[in-house]
């Protein structure tokens, strides 16, 4: 599975309005609404916040990777969002978080999420991959950077 595939351009944002978890959460579900017919941004939204609540989707090193499950939606679907200013996402490591990858799957996905949540996670590792995200002057410099990650593996 390439990450390619399931990334909704149109939902992507290059630099979020947010400065706090939740405001960020509300943004990327409803870019993510909007672009995507199957899903509505406040039951999505919904999700996402039981997700959190179970524990932060801040990995660290100023990542995060929100996900959850979606009734009646038929395929994995993913958006990018970047805040340059960094918000506070109670990440493992404390630091503010600026990349974020949103994942939200069928919710019969089965091992189908599992792969794709540990695809992203290996992208975000690489240091030099996370500062080409951070520097992309706009989406076509992250899309293109997300598409040579992607060719790696």
């Amino acid at each position: 599975m390439k990450i390619t595939d399931i990334l909704v351009r149109d939902a992507s944002i290059l630099d979020v309005e947010s400065t706090d978890k939740d405001g960020l959460l509300a943004e990327m579900a409803a870019s993510l609404a909007a672009a995507e017919p199957a899903l509505e941004a406040e039951s999505l939204l919904g999700v996402l916040r039981e997700r959190e609540a179970l524990q932060s989707t801040g990995i660290g090193e100023g990542v995060a990777i929100p996900h959850g499950k979606v009734r009646d939606l038929d395929r994995l679907v993913a958006a990018f969002a970047r805040s340059k200013q960094g918000v506070d996402f109670d990440s493992i490591d404390g630091q503010p978080t600026q990349l974020l990858f949103l994942l939200v799957v069928p919710e019969q996905s089965g091992g189908q999420h599992l792969k794709a949540l540990a695809r992203i996670s290996r992208f975000f590792r690489d240091a030099s991959f996370r500062e080409k995200l951070l520097a992309a002057s706009d989406l076509d410099e992250i899309f293109r950077a997300i598409e040579e990650e992607d060719a790696k593996f």
